[in-house]
This record gives structure tokens, sequence and C-alpha cells, in this order.
């Protein structure tokens, strides 16, 4: 178990490879042990499938060369060596070459795998323009007239209908097309994925002119996102003849719109990409989105004429291998400045433009927040101030009230009463004690008789009645009540039933998780989007601040603004920045446990290949046991505890694509089901003791 869980395919990915071979014009036997080479280097890295450049045997050059028979010839001889070679490499091999089938000749893509041909894919769509003039040499494959054929003695599946499913992985089912295939309105692939194909392998030569690189990434980006699959893209790179084109060797392997590598352009010498395809996680997108089952019945005629071919590979899963994928530590948070920049824009404009529209349906110009001094609230308050300004309305608009409690420390009780004065809302103060002792009198409740009783009725005496506070507030001032919950904080039921990190009248925090609230804040302090330069100081404190609900008396009430208060909400229920990985994995694709843990350690451990938020952030590691024992907490409070907390939440405005947990849209679920099989998984996963090494 222990090998097996630090395996790649054990956990539904697969390793695939395109190579990009130094060539020879009409030399097979050169371009062939090119091919052996790369082959060999794939099989090395525990590739399961790689891909070679369109007539990689003879080269996409030789023009009306094809013709002669010594070149034809020689490119058998050379698949005949390939195919020995490929007896003792664990892993299916994808060549291009010219084919004769009946008197016509056809630019075929070949798959191999254990000393036998698979079988053979003829190009459909032959491009006769431009620089090119296919159709001078070859015959489009729906001029064939047979469906198989007979290579070497064996009789083979030929034609553009073939799926090729690696039996012991069978998510992994891969179609091939060539070139011209993919730049058409309907690809081939297409009806393929409709069929079940999750990895769609492109042979091209593809010379280069300025600007085709851009367009090759939109064409494969989109091809692979439409499909929901992994994309392969070879190209053409050096010794192909420069006599009218140049080549680049580009190729790209995508996954569901997402780059995943990229070779070298313009390189002296033969070379290979990886990548590690996520099978499972192509396979739920399917499965959630039901208009993918819908079109492939639309297209039944064309999916039905699909063949399965099947076939072991001896893949190495018993032995350790390192996901090489990189995991971004932060799923809701993109790494790369630019694109986070861009993320939070996003983010905050739903946001905002969801609350104005509920404004304006509902005719208030008013609304009640409490300010914390928190996270939470601090990013709401920022929403509600750029609702009033698109509005056109007065800041004071917005009735901010900070209520101090028992706990309230003195640090977040400035940062309340300095961030009130930033945004420039209507900022006032209710000491909440009074009223809580009261309430705790009317309980009985042994703290109104001077003993230091902090138990769950106590904080949540202090919670309730700030929500009372709040909701009769704006029945008094004809405004509503803005929530400040995060997703993370229902994910975990970290939040009082019926109280304001639970109940409003509109949540906007409702789908934006805790890491990304944190940078959502550092961005608005940073572009100055609300509050003016000067003032955003008060911003990076709150940033700065120990997370925590503040409900328990303790050294941050009589140790001034830099003491540690009694109570960390991250030593009670894990760290957010882990908890939002599990959540994200779970929510979204639906991961196994020992999946989602597995993705963790390559992400989270020393030498991880997941990556920070450029500029900011703790460098925080986390060993198997640490991810394991803050997983199993995130497995219990979030299948087993707080289901009933979720089915009752206010409106707001799902704002990614990593979720919600709102009855009405991605997250339906009973209130009283168990985790038992969840913690189960769990179980199985190795101590870190166990672990590989490093």
């Amino acid at each position: 178990m222990t090998s097996r869980f630090f395996n790649l395919y054990s956990h539904h990915f697969a390793r695939v490879a395109v190579a990009i071979p130094r060539i020879r014009v009409a030399d097979p036997a050169y371009n062939v042990e090119q091919t052996i080479k790369l082959a060999q280097q794939a099989a090395s890295e525990g590739a399961a499938l790689v891909a070679f450049p369109e007539l990689g045997l003879s080269a996409y050059t030789c023009d009306d060369l094809f013709h002669q028979r010594a070149l034809l010839d020689a490119c058998l001889e050379g698949l005949q060596t390939i195919l020995a070679a490929s007896r003792s490499l664990p892993l299916a091999i994808v060549i291009g070459m010219p084919l004769r089938v009946n008197h016509m000749l056809f630019n075929c893509a070949v798959a191999i795998a254990g000393g036998r041909v698979l079988g053979v894919v003829p190009k459909s769509y032959l491009p006769n323009y431009g620089e090119f003039y296919e159709s001078r040499q070859f015959t489009p494959a729906d001029c064939a007239s047979v469906d198989q054929i007979d290579l070497f003695g064996e009789t083979v599946p030929f034609g553009v209908n073939l799926l090729f499913e690696v039996a012991n992985l069978p998510l992994l089912r891969f179609h091939l097309e060539i070139c011209e295939d993919v730049w058409v309105p309907v690809p081939p692939s297409s009806f393929a994925a409709l069929a079940g194909a999750t990895v769609l392998v492109n042979l091209s030569a593809s010379n280069v002119v300025v600007g085709k690189s851009g367009y090759r990434h939109q064409l494969v980006a989109q091809q692979s996102a439409r499909c929901m699959a992994a994309y392969l893209y070879t190209s053409a790179g050096r010794g192909e003849s420069t006599t009218d084109m140049a080549w680049d060797g580009q190729s790209l392997i995508y996954e569901k719109g997402e780059l995943l590598a990229e070779s070298e352009r313009f390189s002296d010498e033969s070379h290979i990409i990886f990548a590690d395809v996520d099978l499972e996680r192509l396979s739920t997108e399917r499965m959630k989105a039901t208009t993918f089952a819908q079109s492939a019945r639309r297209h039944a005629a064309e999916v039905a004429a699909f063949r399965v071919v099947r076939f072991d590979l001896a893949l190495p899963v018993e032995h350790t291998m390192p996901l090489a994928r990189g995991i971004e530590r932060f799923p809701y948070v993109p790494a790369d400045r630019a694109r986070r920049d861009e993320r939070c824009t996003e983010v905050y404009n739903i946001q905002v433009q969801a609350l104005i529209q509920r404004l304006a349906s509902s005719g208030i110009q008013k609304v009640v927040i409490g300010v914390s001094g928190g996270l939470d609230s601090t990013h709401a308050l920022l929403v509600c101030a750029k609702v009033m300004d698109r509005l056109k309305l007065p800041r004071t608009n917005i009735l901010a009230y900070t209520m101090p409690g028992f706990a309230t420390s003195e640090r977040t009780l400035k940062q309340a009463r300095d961030l009130m004065a930033a945004v420039g809302c209507s900022a006032q103060e209710i000491d909440i004690r009074p009223s809580c002792i009261q309430m705790l009198k009317d309980l009985g409740h042994p703290y109104s008789e001077g003993t230091p009783d902090y138990d769950i009725t106590f904080e949540n005496v202090q919670a309730g009645e700030r929500t009372n506070h709040l909701f009769r507030l704006a029945n008094f001032h004809n405004g509503i009540v803005i929530g400040t919950g995060d997703l993370s904080e229902l994910a975990l039921g970290w939040c009082t039933y019926g109280v304001g990190d639970h109940m409003s009248h509109y949540n906007v925090n409702a789908s934006v998780p805790k890491t990304l609230i944190s940078y959502l804040v550092r961005w608005v302090a940073e572009t100055g989007t609300v509050v003016a330069e000067g003032q955003s100081q008060v911003l990076i404190d709150i940033l700065d601040t120990e997370i925590s609900p503040e409900l328990v008396p303790g050294g941050a009430v009589s140790h001034g603004t830099d003491a540690k208060p009694a109570q960390s909400t991250q030593e009670r229920i894990g760290p957010y920045e882990l908890q939002d990985f599990n959540l994200f994995y779970t929510l979204r694709y639906g991961f196994k446990p020992s999946k989602v843990a597995f993705m963790a350690y390559s992400a989270w451990h020393d030498n991880a290949a997941g990556r920070w938020p450029d500029e900011t952030g703790t460098r925080n590691q986390y060993d198997l046991d640490a991810i394991k024992r803050n997983l199993s907490i995130f497995l219990f409070r979030f299948f087993k505890t707080s289901q009933f907390k979720r089915s009752c939440v206010p409106n707001g405005p799902k704002v990614g694509n990593g979720g919600s947990l709102s009855p009405r849209g991605d997250w339906r679920a009973p209130s009283d089901s168990e985790a038992t099989v969840w913690l189960d998984d769990l179980a199985n996963i190795p101590d870190s003791s166990k672990g590989p090494p490093p």
C-alpha cells in the first residue's frame, strides 16, 4: 500500500509524453533511431503514452518522394524495427508514417504497444491550399475501402474510428488524428471524445509562420476544453526541409483548456516533454456536465461507429512515482500575479453586481453590517462601499456597527474603528456586554453570578446578541443585513446556527473561501479600489491578525494590541490554506480522500512541486501525518456534522467554478448522512514514517 499510495497511476493520473526528434528528410533508418531513443526515454520516466510528429519516419517534406517505393519500403522496415524495440517498453507509442493500402497512399498515425501494431488511423482532412499540397501525394481517410489491413502477417484495425484503451487503466482511452484534422470546424476528435476518449492525440508537422504559435495554443486549448479531454499536439522540428517552409517544433499538452507542458521552440536537438494528466478529473467533469451525455446521444450514429482496441501495459504501480505535475497549494488563488489580479477583479465585481441587483429589486438603499476587525467582515464592508459608489449613494448609507463583547481585543476593536473611518461609512459602536449579561442571567448561567464559565452557551449568547441587534437595526432603518460568513466556514460548519456568520438578509461572501478573501483584501489595499492609498494600512494590519472568534476572554484583552487571543480558529479546525485545498478537490471533483491526500502531499511537503502565490504568504509545509489529521477534521465536519447549517443559508452569489454550498446551487445533501466511507478510505493511507525517501 505504501508504494502504491505514492504512485500517480494509483490515483488515476497518467504520465503522457510528446517527443520532438531531430530528423533527416527521406532517411527512415536515422529517424527510427531517434524515435526509439526518445521512446526509451519516455519509458524510463514512467510514461504510459508517447506521441511523435506527423510522417516522422519519412519526414513531412518529402513531396513527390512519397511516390518512391524505396522510401515507402524503408518506412515499413523502420516500423518493424520500432515494433521489435517496443517489446521491452511498457508504454504505447504513436508514430507517423506513409502507408499503402489497396493501391492508395495514406498519411497515417500508427499505435504500437508490446511489439504489435494496435491500429492504424489515416488522416481525414488533407490541406491543399497555401503552401500545402497533400492531395497531390495522399488519399483522404474517407476513400478507404477497408476497416482492417494486413501488416507483417497480422490483421490490424484501420480507420478513423479507432479508440485505444489501456485495459488496466481504463480511464486512459486515446484517439488519434493528424494535423489538419483539428483545424476544421468539427474535428474527428470531437466525436471520439463523445465516444469516451479522454486523451486526444494529434500527430502534426505544422510549419511555422508569424502568429501561428499563439493560434496553436488557442486551437488546442479550446478543443481540450470543449471535449473535456487532454490534448497532445506534436509538431515537426529540426531537420525538415526548409525549401519553402520553416519548422519550430512547438508541441503542447493541454488538459481541459489548461496548459500542462510546452516544448522548447527552434531547438537543435531531439527532446521530449511530459505531463501527468488527471484522468479522473476529466471523467468527473463529464459526469457532472450532463449536457456532455446529451451531445453524445444526439450524435449517436457517429459515436456508435467507434471501435475500441484494448491492450495491457505494465504500468509501474508498485514503485514510488511522485507526481511531476505542479499542484497549486491555493486552488482558489492563482499563483501567477496577473491571473490573480484578474481573478480578484472578477470576484469583487461579481459580489458588487449581485448586491446592487438585490438592493435595486427590493427598493432598499441602506445596508447594515457588523464589523469585527477581522477578514470576512472587512471584505464584506469593502464590497458594500463599492456598491454605494456604483449606485451613486453616500457611503453613510452603510450602517456599520462594531459590537465589542467580553473577549474583544484592543487590536481588533481599533482595526474595526480605523476601517470604518477609512471607508467613510456610518460608524457606530454598541457594547453588547450588558444585554449578554441579562441573557445569561435569564438563562441562569453561572457567569451571571460571577463564575468564569466560558462554555458554548457563553460564546453563542454573544454571537446571538450581535445578530439580534443587526436585524433589529435593519428593521428600524429600513435596511438589509449583509452577511459576512465565507465558504470555508460553511464547509467546516464553523458558524453558529442562525447568527451573524450564518444568517443574514444577503451574504456576499457565501461562495468565497477564506484563502481568496485574504487576497481580495490585499488586492483592494494595493489597488486603492475602495480605500485611499494613505488609509490602506488598516487592511494590511487586518491581514496580519490571527483569526479568532474572540468569544472567550484571554491575554488579548489585558495585554494590548500585540497579545495573542485566547482562541485560535485554525488551531481548532485546521489551517485554512490546507482545508481550502481539501474543500476544492472534495467539492469540485468528488475525489476520494486518499487522492486528495496524495495531491496535498505533492503540493505541501518539503520537496513539493506545488506553487505559492508569488509575493505573499507564509511558507508552511505539511508532512503526510499533518495532512491526514487535518483532512480527517475536514471530512468529519463536512460530511457528518455541518450540513444542517448549509441547508438554510441565505441568498448569495456564486463567484467561481470551485463551487458553492448553497442548497439551491451546487450542493444538495442530507443533514444526517455518515462520514464513514470517507474516513475509512483516509484510514488506509500510510504514515509519514512509511513515506518515500525525500
